[in-house]
């Protein structure tokens, strides 16, 4: 079987197409509001004094490896420089003119998750309560979250025989127990802080509304990119895009992308046709590299 990428993609293409000539609809996707016990985390610059903790912490409760190739080749110290796929949580050093800002970075769990919308087989998917899981399961390693996150979170486990993806779930194994993520568990200055997502919003505007000349006014995460779970408070003087936040409008990204994928999908015959191409795919490459190991053993 001589199944190669063009003949993959027009396969596509011509499943599409036949949806849409058969009477297929392309018709906008629906998107309902979060509930209203949803959960999230609110982070406030302001108090943030850098020690990492948090970092540490996350890596004890997910049974994350140290990351020892950045600063150290020796590999004495846990010293990441971004979220990679030993580091689901990072705080990061930011400078505004004269000033300098920590910011923690993580999974912002999206209202509307593009990691999500991009996962053909639901090994991404939003829980009731607002987190964004991942099932080991059901992930077939296509990466495409990583593509379709504005945020950059998911990261890929490239040195494992048997990777996944890495990103942030709120240490929902914690939460099944009534406990509450491990980082907003140990800051000790209250930093970053757990609850429902409405009482953080509620906080969040009330200390803006107290010190106002502490902070920059907007609330990031509270609309943008249709709204996130992880809220920000940024210190005054600091904006998001400095500080390293995407501009993403207030609609959910993957708002387009999906009218057009529903569209294609419809009857579901592109997808099956995928599959089947997908699959002949993997059986020749299987195939080939039995053979290819195969003549490198023979004496």
């Amino acid at each position: 079987m001589t199944v190669d990428r063009r003949t993959a993609l027009k396969g596509m293409v011509t499943a599409g197409a036949a949806v849409l000539v058969g009477g297929g609809e392309i018709s906008a996707r629906e998107r309902g509001p979060s509930p209203d016990d949803a959960v999230g985390m609110l982070y406030d610059a302001t108090l943030c004094i850098g020690c990492k903790t948090c970092v540490v912490a996350c890596k004890e409760a997910n049974d994350l490896p140290p990351d020892t190739e950045t600063l150290t080749p020796q590999g004495l110290y846990d010293a990441p420089l971004s979220l990679n796929s030993t580091t689901k949580n990072i705080i990061q050093l930011y400078k505004g003119g004269d000033k300098l800002s920590y910011v923690k970075k993580q999974c912002m769990h999206c209202y509307d998750p593009a990691c999500a919308s991009a996962c053909m087989i639901g090994a991404l998917h939003k829980m009731k309560d607002g987190v964004v899981a991942y099932d080991l399961d059901r992930c077939i390693g296509c990466r495409y979250c990583q593509v379709a996150c504005p945020f950059e979170v998911p990261k890929f486990q490239w040195d494992k025989a048997a990777p996944r993806i890495v990103k942030c779930e709120m240490c929902r194994h914690l939460l099944a127990k009534g406990g509450i993520p491990a980082c907003c568990k140990v800051c000790p200055r209250e930093a970053v802080i757990y609850g429902k997502r409405n009482d953080l919003l509620l906080e969040a505007k009330a200390r803006l509304k107290k010190d106002p000349d502490k902070y920059n006014p907007k609330i990031y995460g509270e609309k943008d990119a249709g709204g996130t779970h992880v809220i920000y408070l940024a210190k005054a003087g600091f904006s998001f895009e400095n500080l390293g936040f995407p501009d993403l409008g207030d609609e959910g990204i993957p708002e387009l992308s999906e009218t057009i994928q529903h569209g294609i999908y419809k009857g579901f015959i592109a997808p099956v046709v995928l599959y089947a191409i997908l699959g002949g795919v993997v059986w020749r490459n299987r195939k080939r590299g039995a053979q290819d190991h195969d003549e490198e053993v023979k004496p």
